[in-house]
């Protein structure tokens, strides 16, 4: 049986403590986009797209890699100017939230 210790220091204050939730959430949101973000977004959903053309529709393994370098290339700049735009509407909805 292994025993762990409880928190053994002070408590954290206000400022300290991570922000939870809907908070964290929102400052996720309020980040503008990146490309680095949008490429590993685009390589993810070529992985699973290629493993499943090759397991699931039985294609050549080198058929569905070129299909998921094609596929890299086109949900890069996709991803990042999608995620660019709901960026910039969310900025402007904040924006005109604060105006009045």
């Amino acid at each position: 049986m292994v025993e762990t210790r409880g928190r053994t220091g002070r408590k954290p204050t206000g400022s300290e403590r991570k922000p939870s939730g809907r908070a964290s959430r929102m400052d996720r949101f309020n980040k503008p986009p990146s490309w680095r973000s949008s490429f590993n977004r685009a390589l993810i959903a070529a992985a699973v797209f290629v493993a499943a053309s090759i397991l699931i529709l039985k294609q050549k393994p080198i058929a569905g890699v070129a299909f998921g370098v094609f596929l890299v290339l086109f949900y890069t700049p996709l991803t990042f100017y999608t995620d660019n735009f709901f960026y910039k509407r969310r900025q402007a909805k904040l924006a005109g939230q604060r105006k009045p």
